[in-house]
């Protein structure tokens, strides 16, 4: 069975989700990226995936990204993060879960590894990016952008993936308590790290700081040569793939 469906939050808000129910006892989770939705490619794979290994798939909208709820500059990390371990918690029946996340999605997927810790059997991080609002906005924003940031208007900064990003007081400052590339996390599953060389949007140093936070016994890292930030071209989706399924059959 697959279905789009919404949630409502605790907080009344409204979250758009995606949710397959397999037959295996394990479900993938996706956590897309900023300004991201549902319509992704790489929704598109692993839910095509999760029907062939008949494992279960949910990937969901945050507030302020696709038909969820709410304003995107009304909401950061902190929100994004708790809807979806709330929306994990109602909707998921498995007892094994595997966290792919994607750029954003990825730290988000970190910060759910303690939170969820008796469940998980794999992290999957693609383009990670941890911190990102710290360590690729803040740190090298003029002083005239942080000043208008902590005045409480929204910056709206350049992207070369369409629209501009609308960079709120919230985002930038709903960071402190989740930071983790400055933590250490025992991970008792695999990690899998996948970053594209032409990744323009966000450093590979990114991933490979990672592998010094997540403490995985089986961590690999893989350099797509011609992968750009999306990690969406046919070769990338490919060896994604490969790893997520060898998780799934070590999960199973």
């Amino acid at each position: 069975m697959s279905k789009i469906n919404f949630f409502l939050s605790k907080n009344k808000e409204k979250i758009r989700y995606k949710l397959i129910q397999g037959k295996k006892p394990v479900t993938i989770i996706f956590l897309h990226g900023f300004m991201s939705d549902l319509t992704g490619k790489k929704i598109q794979v692993l839910s095509k995936l999760s029907k062939k290994e008949q494992v279960s798939f949910l990937a969901l909208e945050y507030t302020g990204h696709g038909k969820s709820s709410g304003q995107l500059s009304d909401y950061g990390i902190d929100d994004w993060i708790n809807q979806s371990k709330e929306l994990i918690e109602k909707v998921v029946k498995t007892k094994k879960i595997i966290l792919v996340g994607s750029s954003m999605g990825a730290w988000i997927g970190i910060a759910l590894i303690s939170k969820l810790k008796k469940i998980v059997k794999g992290f999957v991080g693609i383009a990670s990016a941890p911190d990102f609002t710290k360590e690729i906005m803040w740190k090298n924003f003029s002083k005239k952008t942080k000043s208008r940031i902590k005045s409480g208007k929204t910056y709206y900064m350049p992207s070369s993936y369409g629209n501009p990003y609308p960079i709120s007081k919230k985002l930038i400052f709903d960071r402190s308590k989740h930071l983790v590339l400055n933590k250490k996390i025992k991970c008792n599953f695999p990690v899998r790290l996948f970053h594209g060389l032409k990744d323009t949007v966000v450093d590979v140093n990114f991933s490979i700081r990672l592998t010094k936070t997540l403490l995985s016994n089986d961590s690999i890292i893989t350099f797509q040569n011609n992968g750009d930030h999306s990690l969406s071209q046919t070769e990338d989706l490919k060896k994604i793939k490969n790893q997520l399924t060898n998780l799934i059959k070590d999960s199973c």
